[in-house]
């Protein structure tokens, strides 16, 4: 039986790419940074100095050693351990360093042409596409208008969204039209039609996604954003990982926002669940119930929604040493034939200012039962772990990538 996981750790870079600067990101280091606040105490919980972040089963499948080859420098604090599965770090081959880029890269397409941006400018929208959107949503007017953090403007302009009936509309350095409404007033399916509208007007701005953050609160300081976002990806300019398996007869079972951003193309079943952990139950049980050529595709969007984008270090420490906790549990269920790849699509440091994606190396663990603890080194693209998959599952190579199958069976 062969059957394959991957663990999208989203937004866990583990060190600026060669690149980076060009997009503002020279420094960048997600993981790194984040160990070192920890274990020089540069972090609190609760008042108490934190120590050393504590990832004993993400340092065992070789993630510490992944990112002291990517970043040249062992992440402080963490223990040198033997790996028990592969290790090493890719680099990005498209363009951007969106969310949508870094998965489809993973699955076999790159993004090689760059998306287009809304200016980081009050207004930020163009006007024509503001009019069209109000005329053909029937609105009377929008707000916001501008790059902000999600959190930080449903706080500033959550009343008047309530009090007006105007959606709180926002951009970032990502390709993105985020739409931010309250649940009970505006109406969630209200809401999603708006963002189908927007989703429709935004291809003649070459933009990647439109965004529904619902939220819920009746006032500043009670506003929170509820699970019920939704994403509208543009489809992938060409067959997928995931086309190809379930063109081939296999199941692709994604878990969390994995099949909106694939805008639903490839996918046989998609499970959806709040939070990280409740993501990691739901990812148990499609193991449990897959059985041969099937994938399941796990995002764990915490990781970047909450804690990289909030700047939120012991947050981010915090949510990874959860997951660390239990992993045992799913290795515990891997049998011969199952491969699976942790990774990440794209960085967030929580220490770079800002508060946008960040251009950084992503890890790449590889275990299982029939997996040797080998480096895989530089990967020169994401795309890399893709054709390992497509390999390992018996599919037609994809268009791009270069597996290390053969790696992890020495």
């Amino acid at each position: 039986m062969r059957r394959a996981i991957v663990l999208m750790l989203d937004s866990l870079g583990i060190g600026a790419s060669a690149d980076a600067s060009r997009f503002g990101d020279a420094g960048a280091d997600t993981f790194g940074h984040i160990a070192e606040c920890c274990a020089d105490g540069a972090i609190d919980i609760d008042g108490r100095v934190r120590g050393a972040l504590e990832i004993p089963q993400l340092c065992t499948l070789g993630l510490a050693h992944a990112a002291a080859e990517s970043r040249d420098a062992w992440p402080t604090g963490l223990p040198r351990v033997n790996p028990q599965g592969a290790w090493g770090y890719a680099v990005q081959m498209s363009a951007g360093k969106d969310t949508p880029s870094g998965h489809w890269e993973m699955a076999g397409v790159p993004v090689l042409t760059d998306w287009g941006y809304f200016a980081d400018t009050v207004p930020c929208f163009p006007a024509d596409l503001t009019e069209a959107f109000i005329s053909r949503a029937q609105l009377t007017g929008l707000l916001g208008n501008c790059h902000a953090s999600g959190t930080a403007i449903i706080e500033e302009l959550g009343e008047e969204h309530i009090r007006t009936g105007k959606p709180i509309c926002y951009s970032s350095a990502d390709s993105v039209f985020q739409i931010a409404a309250h649940e009970t007033h505006f109406g969630l399916e209200h809401l999603y039609a708006v963002c189908q509208v927007a989703r429709e007007l935004v291809d003649a701005w070459n933009i990647g996604r439109v965004i529904a953050r619902p939220f819920a609160g009746d006032a500043p300081g009670e506003f929170i954003r509820t699970a019920d976002r939704r994403d509208y990806t543009t489809p992938p300019p060409s067959p997928t990982l995931l086309d190809q398996l379930k063109d081939c007869g296999g199941e692709v079972i994604t878990v969390g926002k994995v099949s909106d951003i694939f805008a639903g193309q490839g996918v046989s079943r998609s499970v959806k669940a709040s939070g990280n952990m409740a993501l990691f139950d739901a990812t148990l049980d499609a193991l449990h119930e897959a059985g041969d050529r099937s994938l399941i595709f796990t995002n764990f969007v915490d990781f970047d929604m909450l804690y990289g984008h909030r700047r939120d270090v012991a947050g981010y420490a915090g949510a990874m040493e959860a997951l660390d906790k239990r992993l045992p549990e799913l290795l515990d269920m891997l049998v011969p034939g199952d491969l699976v790849i942790a990774t990440a699509d794209h960085g967030c440091d929580p220490t770079a200012p800002g508060h946008d994606h960040t251009r950084e190396h992503v890890p790449v663990l590889a275990f299982g039962p029939d997996v040797a603890p080998v480096a895989l080194g530089r990967r020169t693209s994401f795309a890399d772990m893709g054709q390992t998959l497509a390999e390992h599952l018996g599919l037609t190579p994809l268009d791009s990538g270069k597996s290390f199958l053969a790696d992890l069976m020495t």
